[in-house]
């Protein structure tokens, strides 16, 4: 043995749960691993930032406190790079949170410091909530310039998945513009691209665009088969923020279809989601569904 194996075996121990996560794997997130044997703190920041991304993408919770340490560490490290990444991931969970100041001032240093350094791919990083920051303020010309200008890093980078994610972006885009085609095209290139890299996440956010395009067009019968695939599909790698969106869009549909008790009922499983996320959009949904059950 030698004096480097402990570190070593810590970092390794990080990082296998690191990517575990990512691929899905939600056990990871029950016991993670010790990381007080990894002394360097800009590595030690860096695994920590790699598994708090990995619990926010497996819709595990404790990502925050994690990532918190590992700002904390890259901070005092003086490293711009894990002072980024671990801003970009706050901007994304303050997203999350509706914590709407929180996202627009650690998204726009996130994105700055990874232009200092010529990360392409941390600027990349920063595009989805810096652009669902300005499509809630209404901001829709400032969202799709962001968006489009994530497309063209993802595809200079040649990372597919992105290319899928920033696709759905502007997806959402055109449905908020009543594009129905244009934004059924683009989730439909969307979900492919997930689906050609195993990209679940990709795939969940893509069917979802589509089913929110059939239910506002009127397809009621299309946004029902994609609400189910989105529930029987992919249960195993959901998140609560997701299952949230399925049970508002299937109250939706059952109140369009003229069924109250049925819309009511989602709803209010809905609300107890809503209620446990703590995000303001989410309760307002789900009180809106009920609104529009007990209206009929």
């Amino acid at each position: 043995t030698t004096a480097t194996e402990p570190p070593v075996q810590a970092e390794l121990a990080l990082l296998h749960c690191a990517f575990a996560l990512l691929t899905g794997d939600r056990q990871a997130a029950v016991t993670l691993p010790d990381d007080t044997a990894l002394p360097d703190p800009v590595r030690r920041a860096r695994a920590l930032w790699l598994c708090a991304y990995g619990l926010f993408s497996a819709g595990a919770p404790n990502g925050d406190e994690l990532n918190d340490r590992a700002l904390a560490l890259s901070t005092a490290a003086g490293d711009p790079w894990g002072t980024a990444a671990a801003l970009g991931l706050r901007a994304t969970l303050a997203l999350i949170r509706g914590d709407l100041a929180g996202l627009g001032r650690d998204g726009r240093r996130s994105a700055a410091l990874f232009r200092e350094v010529g990360d392409r791919w941390g600027e990349l990083q920063t595009v989805s909530p810096l652009a669902a920051l300005a499509e809630i303020k209404g901001e829709y010309g400032e969202a799709e310039d962001r968006q489009y200008e994530g497309l063209r890093i993802a595809r200079e980078l040649g990372l597919a998945a992105e290319v899928s994610a920033r696709l759905s972006g502007l997806g959402r885009l055109a449905l908020l513009a009543r594009d129905w085609d244009r934004a059924r095209d683009l989730h439909e290139q969307a979900r492919r691209s997930a689906a050609e890299q195993g990209y679940k996440y990709g795939e969940i956010h893509a069917e979802m665009g589509l089913a929110l395009g059939a239910r506002r067009s009127g397809d009621l019968d299309a946004a029902e088969t994609h609400l189910g695939n989105l529930r029987d599909g992919y249960a195993a790698v959901s998140s609560q923020a997701g299952d949230h969106l399925v049970l508002a869009e299937r109250g939706f549909v059952a109140e369009l279809r003229g069924d109250a008790e049925r819309a009511a009922a989602l709803h209010l499983r809905g609300l107890e989601v809503a209620r446990a996320l703590g995000e303001p959009r989410a309760l307002a949904l789900s009180l809106e569904g009920l609104a529009g059950a007990a209206a009929l």
